[in-house]
């Protein structure tokens, strides 16, 4: 059979409406267009579908078999547009975004906080994974877009956009307080126990970069998993610890670590937010992209 599916939501609404009339003023047409749409379901099924009695009508067998399948497509489909409406009053959907420690604590937090002002039913996932994981989620679809940190490398259709500056610092306690006011060399961290990220960062490749450009290649006494985690590991004295300067402010603050000065300072990085296909980006991952947008215009 090859029947015009406005003919099945016809009988949907003509069966739970009760009547041919309710049905039409249900539909929004005329009742002899709700007649004329049951006839001409009934001639391409070839069989009577409704029985007209003096009460009204009522479903034939073969009424009530075709229903019950029906009735789950035609609610399907309207709940399906109830759905749509909904996502695009912004009253559901997901964002999925892809972020590390430090851009999701230094940079993405203010806008996850003012987006979920304005959207409270939008759903917000976050997937904590370092920058190389993050551009591997994006290129594959699992996010809407991602928050990293240069340097980075990634395929010709993902797209960067600059929106933050950042620094790298290298840290220690006061056990390495004979290093405290000199002017240093990048040479000396040869005889330190160092406390570096593990290498799938950026930040650790951002600095194994510079340091193997002087001709330096250090083996850390201890790798970690977090920036956190080395501020708290220099604190204790175990070495020469190297993260995103916000990682220390407060530590240096409070003189429980402090800066090492050397003679050539690391050059800044960046946080960026990167986007793939467009079209791949959910309505409310859009909503979010905006904000950016609109720092980056301001700046």
């Amino acid at each position: 059979m090859n029947i015009n599916l406005e003919y099945y939501k016809v009988f949907y609404y003509v069966c739970t409406e009760g009547s041919l009339t309710a049905a039409a003023q249900k539909l929004c047409i005329s009742q002899p267009a709700v007649s004329q749409a049951v006839r001409q379901l009934e001639k391409e099924a070839g069989t009577r579908l409704f029985l007209r009695t003096s009460k009204g009508i009522r479903l034939t067998r073969e009424g009530e078999l075709l229903f019950r399948y029906v009735k789950t497509g035609v609610e399907q489909l309207l709940e399906g547009g109830r759905m749509l409406e909904r996502m695009l009053d912004m009253d559901m959907g997901e964002v999925r975004i892809g972020a590390s420690d430090m851009t999701l604590q230094f940079f993405l937090l203010p806008f996850l906080e003012q987006f979920h002002k304005e959207y409270p039913r939008i759903k917000v996932t976050v997937t904590n994974a370092p920058t190389p994981e993050t551009i591997c989620s994006l290129e594959e679809g699992k996010i809407d877009f991602g928050v990293v940190t240069t340097p980075f490398s990634c395929k010709s259709t993902i797209h960067s956009m600059m929106v933050k500056p950042i620094g790298t610092v290298f840290i220690a306690g006061d056990s390495f307080g004979e290093l405290k006011g000199k002017k240093l060399d990048y040479s000396i961290l040869g005889s330190m126990p160092c406390i570096f990220l593990e290498k799938n960062t950026s930040t650790r490749a951002f600095m194994d970069a510079f340091l193997s450009a002087k001709g330096m290649e250090l083996t850390p006494e201890f790798e970690l998993a977090t920036s956190d985690m080395i501020v708290q590991f220099a604190k204790r004295n175990m070495g020469v610890g190297c993260v995103m300067d916000g990682f220390a402010k407060d530590a240096i603050a409070k003189g429980e670590v402090f800066e090492l000065d050397f003679k050539e300072k690391m050059p800044l990085r960046h946080i960026c937010v990167v986007t793939g296909e467009n079209s791949l980006i959910s309505l409310a991952g859009r909503k979010l992209l905006n904000l950016f947008d609109e720092m980056a215009e301001s700046s």
